[in-house]
């Protein structure tokens, strides 16, 4: 079999373009697509650490380090949970809430340059062909 044919081949290929364009753009602004992410990923009221591995599909490793990273640069703070004292929760400082926003900007900027070069017919049956991976991968 081919490798351009294949589903993996055309998702993984896919996937690392679209990885290198959002690390360009966040180079500009000191960030990496995986800083962006995070930010994106921790929500207003605080969310706990163990929550965000499974929401951002990466290993506990991978994840204490970026977090690690991203309390260095001040853009998340850990406290306590106040409900449950075995665990902290993530929140964003102000310097954080503003790499947020820029990391918003620039997602809703591709998607929208994706929506305006397909139909929504397409953009439809992308996210149902999408769908029917996930429930596929996750048998």
């Amino acid at each position: 079999m081919e490798k351009l044919k294949t589903f993996d081949y055309a998702l993984r290929s896919t996937w690392q373009s679209v990885s290198n364009m959002y690390n360009k753009v966040a180079g500009k602004f000191d960030s990496s697509m995986a800083t962006g992410f995070a930010l994106l990923n921790i929500e207003p009221d605080g969310t706990p650490s163990t929550s965000l591995g499974p929401k951002m599909g990466m290993e506990n490793t991978s994840l204490s380090r970026l977090l690690n990273t991203l309390e260095e640069r001040n853009f998340i703070e850990r406290k306590p949970n106040p409900k449950d004292g075995r665990g902290r929760l993530v929140y964003l400082t102000n310097l954080g809430l503003e790499k947020r926003e820029i990391s918003k900007k620039i997602v809703l900027e591709f998607n929208k340059s994706i929506s305006e070069d397909l139909s929504k017919t397409e953009i439809k049956n992308f996210f149902k062909v999408i769908d029917r991976i996930n429930t596929q991968s996750q048998k």
